[in-house]
């Protein structure tokens, strides 16, 4: 079983910036694609962004793609989003997902799931 927990979430002022990590328990994190995905309230889960376990590929939503940036230190068993210029349309839960390859946004692909970590962007 694979556990993930984020963390790095917090209260930022348009235009700010933040970092979420996702750190890996259980099973070793460098087999693994980790996908970002948020929530905001009255909405449906919607994908960020998705690393592949080595890496080598990331995809980005239409949202994030320019000002966020996914990477991941697998001796760390730890992934990071990123977030620059963030937007008060930003303001969500995110969490952080792991796959066998990145396989877009459909969440039922996703086969763990971590808690999530509010990002509230607000002046």
């Amino acid at each position: 079983q694979l556990q993930l927990v984020e963390s790095g979430g917090g209260l930022v002022q348009p235009g700010g910036s933040l970092r979420l990590s996702c750190a890996a328990s259980g099973l070793t994190l460098r087999y693994y694609a980790i996908g970002w995905f948020r929530q905001a309230p009255g909405k449906e889960r919607e994908g960020v962004s998705c690393i592949s376990s080595s890496g080598g590929i990331t995809n980005y939503a239409d949202s994030a793609e320019g000002r966020f940036i996914v990477s991941r230190d697998n001796a760390k068993n730890t992934v990071y989003l990123q977030m620059n210029s963030l937007k008060t349309e930003d303001t969500a839960v995110y969490y952080c997902a792991g796959a066998w390859a990145c396989r877009g946004w459909d969440t039922a692909q996703y086969d763990y799931w971590g808690q999530g970590t509010q990002v509230t962007v607000s002046s």
